[in-house]
């Protein structure tokens, strides 16, 4: 698919340059302040943007994002809300934007009025962890419709076959996990394994670009990991560092934002940067 997404990747690998993603939950501490953040990340340097669906049972993540998912929902986030953060930030940008969240909520919301609302407001997207690949024909069905990416996950314990089944039915990119676990999962001790891991998802990975995520906290994280990946994304660290200006009260909205620009333009070019 002739994407912004698929775009921006190609032009990446083209340049011998690593992608990055960033993730956010959408709402995240507050509906107000995710624009704020959204163009901090984008000027920060996210070669695209994951925008979280929060949800109150996120299976898939840790502690730092299901801390932001319940912020959000009790700050009122909601689906039609995340929506239109995402149409706003698309009249400002034209960063590829994709929405992660799980299959539940979009099937209430009704999966053909929730692709065309998401393409109406710019989306590019969509990554849904616990959506099957084998379930995913009625979802791909009104995504192939209104021209939206569909991107699918796998795991260190992801057989072979299963790879190329998800390789030939990703549209975007594969979403390689470091970790059957939690996201936020720290990488000490096991760097070997993991790579050891991403090399052989390489070998079978050959229509799609490959990122990683799940445990990326730092630049020397994202190199560490990149040698048989096409990028990295990073979701967690960028949650806890939001939390941590959030607490500081003597900082101004601008200068948060700053800041969170700057992390991120740490993970993509070092701390100097």
């Amino acid at each position: 698919m002739n994407s912004r997404l698929s775009s921006r990747l190609l032009t990446l690998k083209s340049n011998k340059e690593k992608a990055m993603g960033i993730f956010l939950t959408s709402g995240f501490p507050s509906p107000e302040v995710t624009d704020l953040l959204l163009d901090a990340i984008d000027e920060g340097g996210a070669d695209f943007i994951e925008l979280g669906m929060p949800h109150s049972d996120p299976l898939a993540e840790g502690l730092p994002i299901q801390y932001s998912s319940t912020c959000a929902l009790k700050a009122g986030i909601t689906m039609q809300g995340t929506m239109e953060i995402a149409a706003r930030f698309r009249q400002r940008s034209e960063t590829p934007l994709l929405l992660m969240g799980y299959v539940n909520p979009i099937l209430r919301f009704g999966a053909a009025k929730f692709c065309e609302h998401a393409a109406a407001a710019g989306v590019d997207g969509l990554i849904i962890p616990d959506l099957p690949p084998q379930e995913a024909a009625p979802m791909r069905v009104h995504m192939q419709k209104y021209g939206l990416n569909l991107v699918f996950l796998i795991a260190p314990n992801t057989p072979a076959e299963r790879m190329k089944e998800i390789d030939r039915l990703s549209d975007g990119f594969v979403y390689c996990v470091t970790i059957t676990g939690l996201t936020g999962t720290g990488l000490a001790g096991r760097l070997d394994a993991i790579n050891s891991y991403l090399k052989h998802a390489r070998e079978i990975i050959t229509h799609n670009p490959l990122l990683v995520g799940f445990g990326i906290q730092t630049y020397d994280n994202a190199c560490d990991l990149t040698k048989h990946t096409d990028g990295f994304i990073v979701g967690s660290a960028v949650i806890k560092e939001v939390e941590r200006l959030w607490a500081c009260p003597d900082l101004s909205m601008a200068e948060r934002g700053q800041q969170v620009a700057r992390f991120v333009r740490s993970l993509k070019y070092g701390p100097k940067k």
